[in-house]
């Protein structure tokens, strides 16, 4: 048993997740990091040190949440982060991928606080990752836009539901320092930075920062928060 676990991470390997959990694992709580990859997962530990440990957790394959957390104890903060890049149009169809990127989002998510319910306390608090494909959708985006529009539905129920636990999610706009943005051409990044009202784009430390906000913020629950330097003013 994993005693104390105050803070679950899904997809905490990621480097928005990894920041997260910087942010708890330097104010000394517990922190559990999940990822599909028991190997990333225990890399992820050993990069950001502290309290903190690791395990593998597929939200693709929901029948085998409840057994991959079952040695993880009380649990006060939780967040599901863990996102699947989907570009799939309507005109090339991929089931597949549609198929994976709903079941990890719609019913893993949802699997993943059903594990832990009976384990956190009334005055804990979830936060999940939608984007904000859900409001500006592009060519590629069907999935992923609809599943982004159901995560916003999932948080309201959720807050109702399980209260007085907090429930709210966060829809990060063009994080501009990711590994996968980052990576795109420079007049790519410009014309998405020329948009934005804050003349930047935002950065993996402010879904962070966000991310703690929402998880603290003892008044907020329900709410889809939108980080986006302002972006979809525009």
């Amino acid at each position: 048993m994993i005693e104390a676990a105050s803070v679950v991470i899904v997809g905490g390997t990621s480097e928005i997740g990894k920041r997260v959990a910087r942010r708890y694992v330097e104010s000394g709580r517990p922190i559990v990091l999940t990822s599909r990859s028991a190997a990333r997962a225990s890399a992820a530990v050993e990069e950001i040190g502290g309290n903190a440990s690791g395990l593998a957790l597929d939200l693709s394959v929901p029948s085998s949440i409840a057994d991959a957390l079952a040695d993880v104890g009380t649990v006060d903060r939780l967040v599901v982060l863990a996102v699947l890049r989907d570009e799939n149009t309507v005109r090339d169809y991929s089931i597949s991928g549609a198929t994976n990127l709903v079941t990890m989002k719609m019913i893993g998510y949802v699997e993943v606080v059903h594990a832990l319910l009976d384990r956190m306390p009334r005055d804990s608090s979830i936060v999940i990752y939608g984007g904000l494909a859900k409001d500006r959708p592009y060519p590629g985006s069907t999935t992923v836009t609809s599943v982004n529009g159901g995560v916003t539905a999932m948080v309201r129920t959720m807050a109702v539901e399980l209260a007085p636990i907090r429930v709210n999610a966060l829809h990060p706009a063009v994080v501009g320092d990711s590994p996968y943005w980052a990576a795109k051409p420079p007049e790519v990044l410009e014309a998405l930075r020329a948009r934005t009202p804050l003349g930047r784009l935002v950065s993996m430390d402010d879904i962070a920062q966000a991310t703690e906000f929402l998880l603290e913020s003892p008044a907020i629950t329900g709410v889809n928060l939108r980080v986006d330097g302002g972006w979809m003013l525009t």
